[in-house]
């Protein structure tokens, strides 16, 4: 049985039908960004190494990956990973059938990743515009140099030689990314940015709020917003959503409750006396 809590989730929910891939290498600094530029959204964010490192600290194990210690621990380690890989999938649900976890809502999401497997990322993103949602991508950009001294100095490292491999398969899918979503992917300039640099931070957050609140169009989007306000004897779309009027006129018989009778100016009853007193 669904709580009172879930139910409202979905066709309630802000920004529903908005996907947000993260792209960008260890040490790029993709949470840093991500949580200056999408306060605010209603966007889920989805990812595995946060549920992972909580099973590390939980386990006592060192998130630093370089040590001889973490070496011995790699068995256990893979195992934790997996572990959070699972929880993760179960958080975003069923990405084919739309069933369960945030999907099932429609809600809109932020896949955090590296970005260094492309096929993994279009496949995704084309079984996601099947279920009716548009799709983009925040790529955080970072020079190799930046990216290694970032690495070195976070709080789970890994080794150079992986970073350098990750940072390397990541920039040589920029060009493909940059094809496959078009117009609605956001580039950060991460080299150089200061915690109060509101310029830049404000001109991505300006992008990436553009792109969540566009108009739902997607045919399948619009006809499971339909069914979901007919379930829920909906005839008005929720104000302030991306969802538009799908689904009724937003005009219920009778006039508005609550209405009848008043004598209203700008919203408000009309005050006895005063400026504004009925003359």
């Amino acid at each position: 049985m669904k709580t009172f809590h879930e139910l409202q989730e979905g066709l309630q929910d802000p920004n529903i039908f908005k996907a947000f891939f993260l792209a960008g290498g260890p040490g790029s600094g993709k949470s840093f960004v991500v949580g200056k530029t999408t306060g605010g959204t209603g966007l889920r964010i989805v990812n595995s190494d946060a549920v992972f490192e909580k099973y590390l600290d939980d386990a006592g194990f060192d998130h630093d990956m370089r040590t001889a210690k973490a070496e011995r621990e790699k068995e256990e380690r893979d195992k934790l990973r997996k572990r959070a890989k699972e929880v993760t999938r179960a958080r975003l649900g069923d990405i084919t059938t739309g069933e369960g976890g945030y999907l099932e809502g429609r809600i809109g999401l932020i896949i955090d990743g590296t970005g260094k497997d492309y096929d993994k990322i279009v496949k995704q993103s084309v079984k996601l515009k099947q279920l009716g949602y548009d799709t983009h991508m925040i790529f955080v950009n970072t020079s190799i140099d930046v990216a290694l001294e970032r690495n070195a100095n976070r709080k789970r490292s890994v080794q150079d030689s992986v970073a350098t491999k990750s940072w390397k398969q990541v920039q040589s899918n920029m060009g493909k990314f940059s094809q496959h979503f078009r117009g609605n992917m956001v580039i950060v300039d991460n080299n150089d940015i200061k915690e109060d640099d509101g310029t830049i931070f404000n001109n991505v957050l300006r992008q990436v709020r553009s792109l969540a609140r566009k108009k739902v169009k997607n045919p399948t989007a619009k006809a499971w917003i339909e069914n979901q306000m007919q379930l829920r004897n909906i005839t008005k779309a929720p104000s302030g959503r991306n969802i538009g009027k799908a689904g009724g006129t937003g005009k219920p018989k009778g006039g508005l409750p609550g209405s009848r009778g008043f004598k209203v100016k700008m919203g408000r009853k009309r005050p006895k006396t005063g400026r504004y007193a009925k003359k």
